[in-house]
């Protein structure tokens, strides 16, 4: 399965988590790259050298840009939940596009916005 990390999967890259890190080498071995939309990868970046951890995991990783496209849907998804987190909502979109599961700690923010979608997100909690 593909898989799709939000902000707090890279923030768990950069406290080492071990339940991330362990579901990321098993993605790997599997033949997996996760992907990172570029407004979670904003989200969370400061450029700072204690971000090393979180640049060793980028590597293993398929960082993607925010399109028009993407961004609209983003934007419609948003409207349906009622919601205004754009960056949320570009997770479940890239989620729901390639039929990926998602790797958060913000479980029930992806839920209403998968709820609004014809589609059944799986959560992978860190």
């Amino acid at each position: 399965m593909e898989l799709v990390y939000d902000a707090a999967a890279l923030i768990g890259a950069e406290r080492n988590s071990v339940d991330l890190l362990a579901l990321h080498e098993a993605a790997l071995r599997a033949g997996v790259l996760p992907m990172v939309p570029a407004a979670v990868l904003g989200q969370v970046w400061r450029g700072t050298s204690r971000q090393a951890r979180l640049s060793r995991l980028l590597t293993g990783c398929q960082v993607l840009p925010l399109d028009e496209i993407t961004a609209r849907e983003g934007g419609v998804l948003c409207g349906k939940a009622k919601t205004s987190d754009i960056v949320d909502a570009v997770v479940v979109v890239l989620a729901s596009r390639y039929h990926a599961g998602v790797v958060t700690s913000d479980r029930s923010d992806l839920e209403v916005l998968a709820a609004a979608l014809p589609v059944t997100l799986s959560v992978y909690d860190v």
